[in-house]
């Protein structure tokens, strides 16, 4: 027999936190990372349908991304969407670093800078009301896709903080 009922919506828990999905950054995040983007991306005569930079250059400086990447894995952060939040949390230890409420971003903005057209990359910022930063997402991975997952939960949360005021207003009156 179950203890606690689960939601009636995946994902969506009036009482507590909960995880919808964790993104780790890529290394097109880094300085070094960006540097190999611009340069598979140097060239962009093709051979046999194949951009001739990504034949000359990815498999020479391949220990390079392999080493920034291991090293984003262990030393690097991870970037947790709940079903309240967006989190920036350590790598190993799971140490929270940051967090904002989705109740306070007014938007999500994509920007790929030069280097990250290659992983295919880009950096996400959330904004407050006023245009402020509120957190930035840096290297994410088909940043357009966690940028919609995103804004869906935001929305999620709103209408949950809504319904939960009126039913709130309904037992008060």
């Amino acid at each position: 027999m179950l203890a606690q009922k689960p939601p009636a919506i995946s994902g969506v828990s009036a009482g507590k936190q909960a995880l919808i999905m964790a993104v780790y950054p890529s290394i097109a995040a880094t300085g070094i990372g960006k540097s190999l983007g611009r340069l598979y991306d140097w060239f962009p005569q093709k051979v046999f349908g194949i951009k001739l930079s990504h034949l000359l250059f990815p498999l020479p400086t391949a220990i390079i991304a392999v080493q920034v990447f291991f090293h984003l894995k262990l030393f690097g952060e991870v970037y947790a969407l709940t079903n309240r939040t967006m989190q920036i949390r350590k790598s190993i230890g799971n140490r929270l670093l940051r967090e904002v409420s989705l109740t306070d971003v007014d938007q999500i903005v994509i920007r790929q800078e030069p280097g990250q057209e290659f992983y295919p990359a880009a950096d996400i910022y959330l904004l407050n009301k006023a245009g402020q930063t509120l957190m930035s997402l840096p290297g994410v991975l088909r940043a357009d896709v966690f940028r919609q997952l995103m804004l869906e939960a935001r929305s999620a949360r709103i209408q949950v903080e809504a319904s939960l005021s009126t039913i709130n207003a309904r037992h008060a009156g």
